[in-house]
C-alpha cells in the first residue's frame, strides 16, 4: 500500500493520482529508482532495485504520459516489450482524452536491436526509433520494417531535438525512463520538468552510474511537489522549481 507520507492517507487510485497530476501544458519527466548509496542497477538492470509498489507507480506514470523515451541500453538490459496497460487504465486515460496505450519512442544512434526483440513483437504497436543522420543504413533497413526510424540530430539523437519532435508529433507529456545517459543528455540540455524518483533501501556500493550521467555539470534546480510512501521505498516528485 502506497501512502501519503504527510498524514500516512493512503493512495486508493495511482493512476488517478497521475493523471491528475500531469494534465496541462507539454512536459518532458524521468522516472527512475535508485538505491540508498545512488545506484541505478543491480545484477544488470533496475527490476532488482525495485519492489511492488515501486511497479504500481511505474505503471500508474505510463498511465499518464502521452510516449515513454527510453534509451537502447535500457530496452536490451531489461528486455523491453511494448507497452502494456490494463483494461481500466485505458479506459481512464480515453476519459481524459489520451490514446488508450503510449507510444513508444527509442534512443539510438547506432539502432543496434535484434529484429526479434520482445519491443518489435506486436506489429500493432510499433515503436519509434529516434536516431541521427549517421545511423548505419544497415541497420536502418534491418529494423525499418520493425519499428518507424526518424532522424533528429546529425550525430546521434540530438537530446536538445527530442522533445520538440515527439511533441510536433502530439506527444505533450513525455516519460523519460532512462538509462542514465540519456538522462543526462536531457538534463544537460535543460529539457527535463521533472523527475520521479524512487529511493530503494538498500546499499549496494559498486560502480553503477547514478540517475543523471553526463560529463557536464549543470545546476537545474527542482523544488519538491510530494512525497508518498510504500513498504519501503520512498517516492519522491520533483518538478522545475520557477
Amino acid at each position: 500500500m502506497i501512502r501519503q507520507l504527510v498524514d500516512g492517507a493512503p493512495v486508493d487510485d495511482l493512476v488517478e493520482l497521475t493523471l491528475t497530476e500531469h494534465r496541462g501544458g507539454p512536459r518532458l519527466m524521468l522516472n527512475m529508482v535508485a538505491s540508498l548509496d545512488g545506484a541505478t542497477a543491480l545484477r544488470g538492470g533496475a527490476t532488482a532495485l525495485a519492489d511492488q509498489d515501486d511497479q504500481a507507480l511505474f505503471h500508474a506514470l505510463r498511465a499518464a504520459c502521452d510516449v515513454v523515451l527510453v534509451g537502447a541500453e535500457t530496452v536490451r538490459a531489461e528486455d523491453y516489450g511494448p507497452v502494456r496497460l490494463d483494461d481500466d487504465t485505458r479506459a481512464a486515460r480515453r476519459a481524459v482524452g489520451l490514446e488508450p496505450v503510449p507510444a513508444l519512442a527509442i534512443v539510438s544512434r547506432r539502432l543496434d536491436l535484434d529484429r526479434q526483440a520482445r519491443v518489435f513483437s506486436n506489429p500493432d504497436l510499433r515503436p519509434l526509433i529516434v536516431t541521427g543522420a549517421d545511423a548505419p543504413p544497415d541497420r536502418v533497413e534491418a529494423l525499418s520494417d520493425r519499428a518507424e526510424i526518424v532522424v533528429a540530430g546529425e550525430r546521434g539523437a540530438d537530446p536538445a531535438a527530442i522533445r520538440g519532435l515527439l511533441h510536433d508529433r502530439g506527444h505533450k507529456v513525455i516519460l523519460g525512463e532512462g538509462g542514465p545517459t540519456l538522462n543526462g543528455q536531457l538534463v544537460a540540455v535543460d529539457a527535463v520538468d521533472e523527475i520521479n524518483l524512487t529511493v530503494s533501501p538498500l546499499m549496494v556500493a559498486g560502480s553503477s552510474s547514478r540517475v543523471s550521467d553526463h560529463p557536464l555539470t549543470v545546476e537545474n534546480r527542482f523544488r519538491r511537489q510530494r512525497v508518498l510512501a510504500g513498504e519501503s521505498m520512498l517516492f519522491l516528485r520533483y518538478v522545475r522549481a520557477t
